[in-house]
């Protein structure tokens, strides 16, 4: 009888397909010490993107270690792999150490430097915690020439010179967290955007700063701008918004408005965008409604806008903790009728659905992946079969409404989820319910009289990455 191959006769060249899908940073570390050919294609994995937040374990200590680590590897003994490692890294810091006496943050902020000169191809570096980020730093982020998306705390008095921003020439994306006020507001902004928005951007905003006015200034200088992400602006209107839209050459591809004035005119912004063909690269929304505004003419008026867009994701939610609003069947139908072939998410939090308008997004939407949805306790039942209608569908994220709370999944509702799970289709990998997300795994198994069946099981989330349907801003 032949024996079975082991993992170790594999070819080597099937190695990192294998490994792609190790996606816990402890496990990788593990790979990266079975042997050389192990080391050689886990750690460029291992290190392709760093997560530090400050909800972690020891998050300070290990901002050190990791700036520690970039800083000697120059003279490590695997000095050459170490340059490989490096080439893809992305490095998400929130929470870098602050509190300390200042010999101690000389050297960190040297350790620092020196390890960021190393990463000679980062491309992706996110450092948001308030106060942490320097001139010096952000002088030394410039010397990396493939450096493309650079998210950043806005409030730079005191802290570094915003000036320092336009030498950032090869950035496609930046996202200011709440950025400093003052009577020049208008003007840096204008600055950085003139040089380094030529492409591809997400300026995020929360911040009663951004106006109307603001967007006006900055308008002529995003002639190339395809993302655009408002969030928490009460004082930006549709008059501004249009004032940027109308500005770009080739028109906006993903837009987020979460948060703005209770004076946005959507119908008058659905109407100049129409006559001017303004969304029609338009492949991503994002959408608040608040509890203000009749939600029957503002759904008529989003159908409209979107009319005529080659929409790929759908983002809807209400502002703040609102819950009365309820999201008609009508409204979804029409939505998927107009973009269901081409949608790819589908995206609904506070706002209750029914039933039938799930089961017929699944039905319908044949490309879905991602799917999000408010759904009633009683419902959950009757779930099932609904989601079981998507071909394509490979994660879900299901939430109670907000006044029956968003406490931690308790055994029963465990249990029920898995029966969810285990009708829906084989292409989910991901099920969430509340706060809770868990990965799916299926293996099978053989039973006593040779039949094999799928054991359908929940284990706890392992990407470092944040889950999509946590993220304030969806781009």
């Amino acid at each position: 009888m032949a024996q079975l191959a082991r993992f170790q006769d594999l070819p080597v060249e099937l190695l990192p397909l294998v490994l792609q899908h190790v996606v816990r940073p402890s496990h990788l570390t593990a790979l990266c010490l079975v042997n050389k050919s192990f080391y050689t294609f886990a750690v460029p994995l291992l290190y392709e993107r760093v997560f530090i937040y400050a909800w972690h374990k020891e998050g300070k200590i290990k901002v050190i270690k990791l700036f520690r680590s970039d800083s000697t590897w120059e003279t490590a003994v695997h000095a050459l792999d170490a340059e490989q490692m490096l080439t893809s890294m992305g490095a998400v810091i929130r929470d870098f150490p602050k509190a300390l006496q200042s010999e101690e943050h000389d050297t960190i902020l040297e350790l620092c430097l020196n390890g960021i000169r190393n990463c000679v191809d980062l491309k992706a570096c996110t450092w948001t915690r308030h106060g942490s980020l320097t001139s010096r730093v952000l002088e030394t982020l410039v010397e990396c020439p493939r450096l493309s998306e650079l998210e950043v705390n806005g409030q730079h008095n005191n802290y570094y010179d915003p000036r320092i921003l336009p030498r950032f020439t090869h950035l496609r994306k930046l996202s200011l967290i709440m950025p400093s006020g003052g009577s020049h507001l208008q003007g840096k902004l204008s600055l950085v955007l003139k040089s380094i928005l030529t492409l591809n951007a997400s300026v995020e905003q929360s911040s009663t700063r951004v106006t109307d006015g603001v967007l006006h200034q900055i308008a002529p200088h995003m002639p190339n701008l395809e993302y655009l992400y408002l969030v928490g602006c009460p004082k930006v209107t549709h008059e501004g918004l249009w004032a940027v839209l109308s500005s770009i050459y080739k028109g906006i591809v993903g837009l987020g408005l979460e948060g703005v004035s209770t004076a946005f005119d959507m119908a008058l912004f659905s109407e100049r965008c129409n006559r001017a063909g303004a969304l029609t690269r338009l492949r991503s929304i994002t959408l608040t409604v608040d509890e203000h505004t009749s939600l029957a003419q503002w759904q008529q008026h989003v159908i409209t806008l979107l009319a005529n867009a080659p929409l790929q994701q759908f983002h809807l939610s209400t502002v703040g903790g609102h819950v009365n609003h309820r999201l008609s069947d009508d409204f979804c139908q029409a939505i998927v009728n107009a973009h269901g072939s081409r949608l790819t998410r589908f995206s609904v939090h506070r706002m209750r659905m029914s039933l039938d308008a799930i089961a017929y997004i699944c039905a319908h939407c044949t490309a879905l992946q991602q799917l999000f949805i408010v759904v009633a306790q009683q419902d959950l039942g009757a779930l099932g079969p609904c989601l079981a209608r998507a071909p394509n569908l490979r994660a879900i994220h299901v939430n109670r409404p907000l006044d029956y709370g968003s406490e931690d999944v308790p055994k029963p509702s465990y249990d029920k989820i898995l029966d969810i799970v285990r009708q829906c289709r084989p292409t989910v990998k991901q099920f969430g319910f509340n706060t809770r997300v868990f990965q799916v795994e299926r293996s099978a198994k053989v039973n006593a009289d040779g039949s094999v069946t799928t054991d359908v099981t929940l284990s706890p989330y392992e990407n470092p990455e944040i889950p999509e349907q946590f993220l304030v801003v969806r781009t």
